[in-house]
């Protein structure tokens, strides 16, 4: 059900916001993982002043907010979550920001911005710097809170600035130099990316077009990208003796300091295994594939199963790199 108001009791939240509120909301077709339960409120402000009002009116009751981006690694419980889903899919969210004219020293692209449309408009306009972005499903918020990333690069290695909405609404700027980029992590507070700037540099197109193909045939040769997935499960662990994390999230995924996940869940020999609808990709074993009608439950048996088998077989301890989503546990 969609309104303009949330149910009874929570109705000030919203009343007087340009939003739109969706009640007892199917989370699932916001999801890569096409599953999981309801958000018992979901929230699309219009713009960032009532952006901005909802976050610290919840602040200020205690009401917890999740943020929903393109779902790309998100697994929502079967019970579905309770607080404030907010989703900035709205176009003042989306917008993407270049100088008109002059050399371009900044692009700016809206934390609802699609990471991949984003990625072949810049390769159609000859600017490089986020080629390596190429076949990774995320909005640029959900993107930029974790430094997505492969072997090609992170996406924190362009960033050039973040502008985040704190939790009791206030805006703040972060230039690059003050966010520590790690892998699949950086130094951000709590809050909500708001939008964020990319240091890209001036190419040939062709080049570009055929540096983000290249990429993007590497990741469907080796993913199971037209099955229904939420990507790598897994963060690649540290390898034994290695150092700590880099400062530079690319450094993570292509100097050799951490293991490959796929690698060691195929050592314990579980590329095929399934509980109920989930199953180890035989492509790529850090994905986990699900079947129309699989319940949440099973992907989160199969990864504990995954986790159980591989530090039976190696010692290593893997933590997930998916999002879980479960009530009472924002």
């Amino acid at each position: 059900m969609t309104t303009i108001v949330s149910p009874s009791g929570t109705a000030a939240l919203f009343a007087d916001l340009a939003v739109r509120v969706e009640t007892d909301a199917p989370l699932a077709a916001h999801t890569w993982f096409g599953i999981g339960g309801r958000a018992d409120v979901l929230v699309h402000p219009m713009d960032d002043a009532s952006l901005a009002t909802l976050l610290r009116r919840c602040h200020q009751g205690g009401i917890p907010v999740r943020v929903l981006g393109s779902g790309a690694n998100l697994l929502v419980s079967d019970e579905g979550v309770d607080g404030v889903v907010v989703k900035l899919d709205e176009p003042a969210f989306r917008e993407v920001k270049a100088n008109a004219v002059g050399s371009l020293e900044a692009l700016r692209a809206g934390a609802g911005a699609d990471l991949a449309k984003l990625v072949n408009d810049c390769a159609r306009r000859g600017l490089d710097g986020l080629s390596p972005m190429a076949g990774i499903p995320a909005s640029v918020g959900g993107a930029i809170r974790m430094n997505a990333g492969g072997r090609f690069g992170s996406i924190g290695d362009a960033v050039h600035a973040v502008a985040l909405l704190e939790p009791d609404g206030s805006l703040k700027v972060f230039p690059a130099g003050e966010i520590r980029f790690g892998y699949r992590e950086t130094s951000l507070p709590a809050g909500v990316v708001l939008w964020a700037s990319f240091a890209l540099r001036e190419e040939d197109p062709l080049k570009v077009r055929e540096r983000v193909k290249e990429i993007f045939s590497h990741k469907k040769s080796t993913q199971p990208l037209a099955e229904h997935s939420a990507g790598c499960v897994f963060r690649n662990p540290r390898k034994v003796g290695a150092e700590g994390a880099a400062s530079n999230a690319g450094h993570g995924d292509t100097t050799g300091e951490r293991e490959s996940a796929g690698r060691l869940i195929d050592l314990a020999g579980l590329k095929g295994r399934s509980i109920g609808g989930a199953r180890v990709s035989d492509r790529h074993g850090n994905f986990v594939t699900v079947a129309p009608g699989t319940r949440t439950a099973d992907v989160e048996a199969l990864i504990r199963l995954i986790r159980e088998r591989v530090r039976e077989t190696s010692g290593i301890e893997l933590d997930t790199e998916v999002v879980i989503w479960r009530r009472g546990e924002a």
